[in-house]
């Protein structure tokens, strides 16, 4: 007779894998804890990890999910908001997707290590394709109601939303990569401004919106990601500057 598994059970169990895997990226990095860590941390054994992901890297795409899972769901509640207009939610969408990374911020700083290496590139894109099936009709809701209030002109909003949000997700990635080269010591932080200053006015243009009209990311959360990077001490060790 076939074993009944239940799904509350199932889930919280995968959850414990999860929440274990994303202490030990925080604490020790991804590339430091093994799988026989992980197993130690929660009390289980290998049979019970494979039975949840088919590799380390699996493990990764599902903490990674979750964060998406959850900044979702609290983007969602400025979205629906019936009392902003079109133009202050997009705001609040940037505002609230900052806000909730400068929270992780230790964590983020760790996952950035290994998030952008060739290895994780499969989980990159299958990420990617998740945020856009879940995040475009947030902003094709948002372009509708801009189209209507007449602060963004441009025609089909259902479908430019998802262009929209290509450009939004290729200013992430390359947020990502500015902060590598920032702590590398290979760009400074007025490069790093224009090119987020590129990213907004490419923004504006595509929703029809007035010059100056977005906010894409503030001075403080600019500079806390990107003012200062590690220098190397005479003693080979690294302090911020």
């Amino acid at each position: 007779m076939a074993r009944t598994i239940n799904p509350a059970t199932h889930a919280l169990r995968r959850d414990e894998f999860i929440e274990a895997g994303a202490r030990l990226i925080q604490t020790r990095g991804y590339e430091q804890f093994s799988i026989d860590d992980l197993l130690a941390d929660v009390g289980a054994s290998k049979g019970a990890f494979y039975h949840y992901f088919d590799s380390k890297v699996g493990l990764l795409a599902a903490i990674v999910d979750r964060l998406v899972d959850s900044a979702m769901a609290v983007v969602g509640s400025v979205v629906d908001d019936d009392q902003l207009t079109a133009l202050q939610k997009l705001h609040g969408y940037f505002r609230m997707i900052a806000s909730i990374k400068a929270g992780q911020r230790d964590f983020l700083l760790q996952l950035m290590k290994v998030w952008y290496g060739d290895d994780n590139a499969i989980v990159r894109q299958k990420l990617r394709r998740e945020q856009i099936k879940r995040v475009t009709p947030h902003l094709a809701k948002i372009i509708r109601q801009g189209v209507a209030e007449g602060s963004f002109t441009l025609s089909d909003p259902d479908q430019m939303a998802r262009v929209v949000l290509a450009l939004i997700l290729d200013t992430g990635d390359e947020a990502g990569e500015l902060f590598m080269r920032r702590q590398a010591g290979e760009i400074d932080f007025a490069t790093v401004r224009r090119s987020f200053e590129t990213y907004q006015h490419a923004l504006e243009r595509l929703l029809g919106v007035k010059p100056g009209g977005l906010d894409l990311i503030d001075e403080s959360t600019l500079r806390l990601w990107f003012d200062h990077i590690p220098t190397v001490t005479h003693k080979g060790t690294k302090e911020s500057k």
